[in-house]
């Protein structure tokens, strides 16, 4: 039988090209050849990150090839600006992924069978399609963020939202009898933070959901016993998750492909010497920012706890918004590094809990090591995700913000205290956490799904 090659081609933020990146592995592990595709922005930060990691690259990568093509965008433009960066990458990056696919075919070193992209890249389908590549789209966050994309014809019949999806008062709906019921805050798209960019997005998805059509395969970063309402309500998409890069693995060694920054393993070492379930473990994600008052409350409310904390302040934000520590806040009770290899860091057994974003590759690292949660959310489909794990879930709490809008730091000493001395969070949370580690075994629901899907590439 032969080796089959498939182009893995995940959107730009890190919350896309991990689980796309986990997958890919998971692929390689199976016998296939993948052809992982960046654009050139995030290609050279990944190829640097891993620069100090040079046996991996030649070790357990080897089925896996990086390569890039261009965002459209000029090296000095802002990527953070989501709408621009979508709109540059559909109108440009198409021909360039096909003039991609006819020199690795003109080489003849391997022959692309199947593409399998980000849904939110599915004009991959198009380019696919014109060169008889059979396709398949991968969806990034939880299926429920997935049945609200598919039902935006409902809600704006229902004058739920606006034509341009907007919502129209604040209200609250649901998607089927099944599922919960949300209010409008929930409508991710429209938690984007900005109005053009909000509409961009929403412009974006309408486009990506004409898309799904082209693929008989639907894949998402979830597992069934998490969004049973979701699935039940998309049944073609297909759970495959939770894609765990390092699950119950904290060896030393063991690093991370894909990430954007260098992981510093050193905190590992740091846990070690930790109580345990005593350490607050607290990261926001890649994308999300604080200004310096909110930066210094978060700062003296780890510091007020008394406990000690792993901060992950990134590494390019410093350079961005010259954040200043306060003077009164010392580092000696906690460690703050640029990036973690969050997924040990979440199984190490000295975590007592996250502060997090609630990114839903963080959400599922969190669930998936049975870890309470303190919910921070920063844009999207964060918002959906902290109601989720707080209200549904019940593994978390959220904070409360003060007249200036901000978390005080007295308010982070109040919930630490609180989810820490609540034993029926810590029960349900580990109850979850068994759950969703069935689905990794040989016969778990999501290792099956994947096999078949193994199965069809093979076939």
């Amino acid at each position: 039988m032969s080796i089959p090659t498939v182009l893995v081609l995940p959107s730009v933020g890190q919350g896309h090209v991990n689980p796309m990146m986990t997958f890919s592995q998971k692929l390689a592990e199976q016998g296939c050849t993948i052809i992982f595709v960046n654009t050139e922005f995030n290609h050279k930060r990944m190829v640097s990150s891993m620069a100090k990691q040079e046996s991996i690259i030649n070790g357990t990568t080897s089925s896996i090839k990086l390569v890039s093509i261009p965002d459209g965008l000029e090296p000095d433009n802002d990527r953070s600006d989501i709408g621009e960066l979508c709109e540059s990458m559909s109108k440009n990056m198409p021909a360039m992924l096909g003039k991609l696919i006819e020199e690795i075919h003109l080489n003849g070193d391997h022959r692309i069978i199947c593409i399998v992209a980000d849904v939110v890249m599915g004009w991959a389908m198009e380019v696919g399609q014109k060169q008889g590549i059979r396709g398949a789209l991968f969806w990034t966050a939880s299926a429920t963020a997935f049945a609200m994309a598919c039902s935006i014809p409902m809600l704006i019949e229902n004058g739920i939202t606006d034509s341009e999806g907007m919502p129209n008062t604040k209200k609250t709906f649901q998607l089927s009898p099944s599922m919960p019921i949300m209010d409008t805050n929930s409508i991710w798209w429209s938690s984007m933070n900005d109005s053009m960019t909000e509409k961009r997005v929403f412009n974006r998805m309408l486009r990506c959901m004409q898309y799904v059509n082209l693929t008989e395969w639907w894949l998402c970063n979830t597992a069934y016993e998490l969004e049973p309402a979701s699935l039940s309500f998309v049944p073609k998409l297909l759970p495959i998750g939770p894609l765990l890069r390092s699950y119950g693995n904290t060896g030393a060694n063991a690093t991370s492909l894909g990430q954007f920054w260098e992981e510093d393993q050193s905190c590992m070492s740091w846990l070690d010497q930790q109580p345990h379930r005593s350490v607050l473990y607290v990261a926001f994600g890649s994308f999300t920012l604080f200004d310096q008052n909110q930066f210094t409350e978060i700062a003296l409310g780890l510091k007020l706890t008394n406990r000690p904390f792993l901060w992950v302040v990134r590494q390019d934000y410093n350079s961005k918004n010259k954040m200043a520590y306060p003077n009164e806040f010392t580092r000696h009770q906690g460690k703050i590094v640029g990036w973690a290899p969050q997924q040990k860091v979440l199984n190490h057994p000295a975590i007592a809990c996250f502060v997090s974003h609630c990114g839903w590759n963080s959400t599922l690292d969190g669930l998936s090591n049975g870890v309470p949660f303190l919910c921070w959310p920063y844009f999207a489909d964060q918002i959906y995700d902290k109601i989720y794990i707080c209200d549904e879930l019940k593994v978390g709490l959220g904070f409360s913000t003060n007249e200036n809008g901000l978390v005080p730091r007295g308010e982070i000493k109040v919930k630490v205290d609180k989810l820490l001395n609540d034993e029926n969070i810590r029960s349900r949370s580990l109850m979850i956490k068994e759950k969703v580690s069935g689905n990794l075994v040989e016969d778990g629901c999501s290792t099956k799904n994947l096999s078949r899907f193994v199965k069809w590439l093979k076939a």
